[in-house]
């Protein structure tokens, strides 16, 4: 294996205050290691050359502008600009643990991989939403760990606020593809068809801070169930009856409060006691009440908004015969 020489792509759209924490980050990362990070400014009314020139001093920083064309353009844009041979992707909302490198230099250097993907987690520094959300996000009893924190190692489909691709692998299938969200496990799967393996580095967490308010929590969760009929379709051997869950828990629901007026309290027991489930972890977890309580909320918004645009999705892929860019435009990017 060649020395890893590593580069940090990141993409940012109006968010000159994130990119500035996560900059700050890189300041304290542990190791002595020599990195680039290449910023792809996609577009944005609101550009961050100003802070980043604050650290160009500091951290060896490529910045770039380019009109807008979405995030996984913008990686490209970046990887195929990147000195290095090994891309590290962020997403611009997060920050680094001073470790983080070591962590990954670490797990590369004892055996490795062509891709892997690394957890996320809540900063002492986020707000009671963001905790609430991240815990919704990330808890084995609403997402089964998908996100890195209980998922089985090998065969992990990273995610791209926190993923790495060697050079090899980022030019063997091109890159990301047009579709948003969705083009992280799109591009995974690719990369597996062409025989790279994938792995999840579990001490290589950042801290994700995500969306800042219920609209936007909704927003993203929807197309996230949107997109994955699409993905299924892409790649058939990539279904999973799992991924029918949050519809079939909001139809579940549904019948629970049809079956209610009809003095069946049974399965609307069965929700009571998994949002007690709920709550108690989430207590557990963040040793904040407040916050357990907006747990709920925030695990009620990601089943709804998964499952409504998981079914939704799939009903037109059913019923229409149109290419998929032109049954959901607003998913893809030209």
């Amino acid at each position: 294996m060649h020395k890893l020489s590593y580069s940090f792509i990141i993409p940012v759209y109006n968010r000159p205050i994130e990119i500035k924490e996560l900059l700050t980050s890189f300041l304290e990362l542990k190791g002595g290691f020599k990195y680039e990070i290449v910023i792809v400014e996609d577009g944005s009314i609101e550009p961050s050359e100003v802070v980043v020139n604050q650290f160009s001093s500091k951290l060896n920083i490529s910045y770039y502008f380019k009109p807008n064309s979405g995030p996984g353009a913008s990686r490209n844009f970046g990887m195929q600009r990147a000195n290095g041979n090994y891309f590290i992707v962020l997403d611009s909302d997060v920050i680094l643990p001073s470790n983080y490198l070591v962590e990954v230099d670490n797990y590369l250097q004892k055996k490795f991989f062509h891709c892997f993907g690394g957890p996320d987690a809540a900063h002492k520094s986020f707000s009671a939403l963001q905790k609430a959300i991240n815990f919704s996000m990330t808890s084995f009893l609403t997402t089964g760990g998908i996100r890195g924190g209980s998922e089985a190692v090998d065969d992990f489909q990273p995610r791209s606020f926190n993923l790495g691709l060697s050079k090899e692998a980022f030019e063997a299938i091109g890159g990301f593809g047009k579709i948003h969200p969705g083009e992280d496990p799109d591009l995974v799967l690719r990369l597996q068809k062409k025989g790279f393996n994938t792995t999840l580095i579990k001490n290589a967490f950042v801290y994700h801070k995500r969306r800042i308010s219920w609209k936007k929590f909704y927003t993203q969760v929807n197309k996230f169930g949107k997109v994955r009929p699409i993905l299924n379709k892409w790649h058939p051997e990539s279904k999973k009856i799992t991924y029918w869950f949050p519809s079939l828990f909001l139809i579940g629901f549904i019948l629970a409060i049809c079956l209610f007026f009809f003095g069946n309290f049974y399965l609307l027991m069965f929700y009571g006691f998994y949002f007690s489930l709920i709550l108690l972890s989430a207590f557990i977890t963040t040793k904040s009440l407040q916050i357990a309580i907006m747990s709920l909320v925030a695990v009620a918004i990601q089943f709804y908004g998964y499952g409504s645009g998981f079914l939704s999705s799939t009903v037109k892929l059913s019923l229409s015969k149109k290419p998929i860019e032109a049954i959901f435009p607003k998913l893809f990017f030209k």
